[in-house]
């Protein structure tokens, strides 16, 4: 099925002049990015938006992260041919798809039965089977039987839940957007010999909290 010429357009120039000057430069990603089409997981309500540079609002208050933002995490994670990923925070299950291409499996969770529910009928349209999703609270009682080489979190958090190392393979890396907003930092956290943290931080930017993690709120008298 062809896709409508101003898509199309569209669709190139988030590639080229959205994606790539943000200094997403691995072929594999720029490849993923300019064959899957996006336009397919987005609200209806936003399709026009599809490959615009913003985030798109999803419904309970949560985001399809900017174009821009998705290529830095998958350049960032880079899975390779043969890892198993876990992405925390399915929504409409666009960035499950890229990494999919990218890796053996991924599994996707999120507490919104809803979004996991919708985005099963996207990745079966797009003919996309290495995927597991589940509903699922990854703060709340979460516990798979298998461990994985990377997570990605794609809601923000305040500090990394201690829970989340428990998933990690022992050398596996972590995504995460932490902090309180409006300057939130994008990190990528590798696992050290002595069992601590190697840390490179990516960027700023700032978005909608994981659902259950965000700060408590403060009252000043």
């Amino acid at each position: 099925m062809n896709m409508n010429p101003e898509l199309a357009a569209a669709h190139r120039n988030m590639v080229e002049n959205q994606v790539r000057p943000w200094e997403v430069l691995d072929a594999r990603v720029l490849d993923v990015l300019s064959s899957l089409p996006r336009a397919a997981f987005v609200p209806k309500t936003y399709a026009a938006l599809a490959y615009a540079d913003v985030n798109l609002p999803i419904g309970h208050g949560e985001v399809m992260l900017k174009p821009v933002v998705e290529g830095r995490i998958l350049q960032a994670v880079l899975p390779l041919a043969n890892e198993q990923v876990l992405e925390i925070g399915t929504g409409t299950g666009y960035f499950a798809a890229c990494l999919a291409q990218l890796c053996a499996c991924v599994t996707t969770i999120d507490c919104r039965a809803e979004f996991i529910d919708a985005a099963r009928l996207k990745w079966r349209a797009q003919a996309i089977g290495n995927i597991e999703s589940a509903h699922a609270d990854a703060l709340a009682g979460y516990a798979p039987e298998q461990k994985f080489d990377a997570i990605v979190v794609t809601g923000a958090v305040t500090t990394l839940p201690s829970v989340f190392e428990g998933l990690l393979k022992p050398a596996g890396r972590i995504f995460v957007i932490r902090g309180t907003a409006p300057a939130m930092q994008a990190v990528l956290l590798q696992r050290a010999a002595d069992g601590g943290w190697i840390e490179d931080r990516l960027f700023e930017t700032d978005i909608p909290y994981l659902a259950g993690a965000a700060p408590s709120r403060t009252f000043n008298l």
